[in-house]
């Protein structure tokens, strides 16, 4: 089919706005799918999905739409992922589009995500169409919700559409403004292969299958592939477009939106963002946006019985085939015995990852406290990146320690903005600015530290606005931090899992707060168990958990005295062996104190 008649587009849109309703109903219009095939959500394939209501994994889908004039037309619709984690993601899917269904809810209007993924299709030079959901609801503000889009995207009101997904209002005037405003993508087929590469799946017997938008050129069964960052190659098999399912075709050519197989069995060789090109014809120049994911968060996860650990190991090579971004390296604790470090994207990542090994592996976890990547830099004048505090050099040779910055941006209504303010100072916050998205809702822009946000940020902001605000952030660089090294002695032994990194004007009160916390969650043994924290060899805060007492002189009825004194010493000579060679257990309720007191 000539590209004149091809419109690639995505929707874009905050959690919960209706983005999986709209594209459910797109599909049944289209006739993509039987009324007996036809269910909520049907682009989200995880249970996760459906249960929290937000896309995690990018589902393109190929639908061929007859318009009035008898017309046919392909529309390819690239689903993204919704949340902040995965921003690179969706700037991948943006740029294998020509234009985006920008989707705002009728009730609760411009949220952070919308304004975010704004300004993302804006940067790709995307036709954007807004279009306000949910207007069919008793609750529904339209006219309020119009004027914050116009102020957003600075279009006109004639060209907003108001619609419900979930009844099917106004679908065919979506259907219209996707035909007659998004422009077709340009044939460039005569030109050498340039496919980019903006997600991935894994087969068990197909391998590895990239998720290509060709951008010049063809691409056909018999060719052979060769990719830009790593400049390996590939004999092509089978390329096709996505039906729900993979349906094979002959080729494809520039315009296309689909897929390849060719006995890849690595799914680290396909990256979000890579071009593609073939040997015989290569492309001088890859497409423009790829760069590397890398991990902002990272936790350690271990098994809670310690016979699962290869179990767990093979439970992590299965979820990696599928998610290239998640890393994770084998480590050992002195308290938690043998698991892995992992890196994620997010905490929503972390938390899915996490959900998924317990959920479809059967695997009980224990995860350690997360925490950001840290950039420190040692009086030799070299950098080394430090993932986890028990990698911190020793004080005496750090020069200095830079962490990770985030823009952040949060819209609530007016009134809530005090408090706000508030809790981002509280979290070593920078102020920025405000702008009045309309006479009562606020857009506030802050400079915060990542590991401030990662633990109770969100929930902190959820609790004081009522749920009303949203939040939005990217990283924006790493900055030179007073930063200390904050480590938990139990017993006189440093527990690594209870290791963190804080800021000198917290790690005072950290210590306090943590010694107290553990010696309520730390059972008692035979013997006093000391729990001290320490910055360096200074001891900065002690408590102790008192030694389980047994009355040795209970059955010495009258005689001297130095009867129960003998008994006495026996007992405290006893206790002193005890402790020197008495090993404390910690439970996983300790290990949690850290995300507790954070809380508080």
């Amino acid at each position: 089919m000539s590209t004149v008649h091809i419109r690639n587009f995505c929707i874009i849109a905050h959690i919960d706005h209706g983005k999986s309703t709209l594209a459910d109903r797109l599909l049944e219009e289209t006739h993509t799918l039987a009324k007996k095939d036809m269910k909520a959500q049907v682009l989200d394939s995880m249970d996760l999905e459906r249960e929290r209501g937000i896309t995690i994994k990018s589902h393109p889908i190929q639908m061929k739409y007859t318009h009035t004039d008898s017309q046919h037309y392909i529309l390819n619709l690239i689903d993204t992922p919704g949340h902040v984690d995965f921003t690179y993601e969706v700037s991948r899917s943006l740029a294998a589009c020509e234009g985006a269904l920008l989707l705002v809810d009728a009730v609760q209007g411009v949220e952070a995500q919308t304004v975010s993924n704004s300004y993302l299709a804006i940067e790709n030079d995307l036709t954007i169409i807004p279009i306000i959901n949910k207007v069919d609801l008793d609750s529904a503000r339209p006219e309020e919700v119009t004027h914050q889009i116009m102020e957003l995207i600075g279009c006109k009101k004639s060209e907003i559409i108001s619609a419900s997904a979930k009844s099917g209002v106004g679908i065919q005037d979506v259907f219209d403004a996707i035909l007659d405003r998004i422009p077709p993508p340009e044939d460039r087929s005569d030109r050498p292969l340039r496919a980019m590469i903006f997600d991935s799946m894994y087969d068990n017997y197909k391998g590895a299958i990239p998720y290509l938008r060709v951008f010049d050129g063809v691409i056909k069964p018999g060719d052979t592939a060769k990719f830009f960052t790593h400049d390996r190659q590939y004999d092509v098999t089978e390329v096709g477009h996505f039906v729900l399912k993979q349906v094979p075709a002959k080729e494809l050519r520039a315009g296309d939106v689909g897929y390849l197989l060719g006995s890849i069995r690595n799914v680290s060789h396909i990256l979000p963002g890579d071009t593609i090109t073939t040997k015989v014809n290569p492309a001088m120049d890859a497409l423009p946006g790829y760069k590397e994911i890398k991990p902002m968060v990272f936790s350690g996860l271990y098994p809670s019985d310690a016979d699962d650990y290869d179990q767990l190991r093979t439970a992590l090579d299965k979820l990696k085939l599928n998610d290239a971004s998640l890393v994770y390296v084998p480590e050992t604790s002195e308290a938690l015995g043998f698991g892995f470090r992992c890196g994620f994207l997010g905490l929503l990542h972390m938390e899915i990852i996490q959900e998924r090994l317990e959920r479809e592996f059967d695997i009980a976890l224990v995860t350690t406290t997360p925490n950001v990547q840290y950039k420190v830099e040692l009086r030799d004048g070299s950098i080394v990146e430090v993932d986890t505090p028990a990698k911190m050099p020793s004080t005496g040779d750090i020069q200095a320690i830079l962490e990770p910055h985030v823009s952040a941006e949060i819209i609530t209504p007016k009134e809530y903005i005090g408090g706000i303010m508030t809790l981002c100072q509280k979290k070593r916050g920078i102020y920025k600015n405000t702008n009045y998205i309309t006479a009562d809702k606020a857009q506030l822009h802050y400079d915060l530290p990542l590991g401030e946000i990662i633990f109770d940020f969100y929930d902190k902001l959820k609790s004081i606005t009522r749920g009303y605000a949203s939040l939005d952030y990217h990283i924006s660089d790493y900055v030179s931090g007073d930063l200390k090294k904050l480590d938990i002695l139990i017993n006189n032994e440093v527990v690594d899992a209870l290791s963190m990194i804080t800021h000198s004007d917290d790690t005072y009160d950290r210590g306090v707060a943590l010694c107290s916390k553990l010696k309520e969650l730390i059972p008692r043994q035979m013997f006093d168990v000391p729990i001290q924290a320490s910055v360096g060899h200074k001891i900065i805060s002690r408590s102790t958990v008192k030694a389980i007492k047994k009355n040795v002189t209970a059955k010495c009825y009258g005689g001297d005295i130095t009867r129960k004194q003998k008994l006495w010493k026996k007992q405290k000579e006893g206790k002193k062996r005890m402790k020197s060679i008495g090993k404390v257990e910690i439970p996983q309720e300790a290990l949690l104190a850290i995300l507790q007191i954070d809380s508080d």
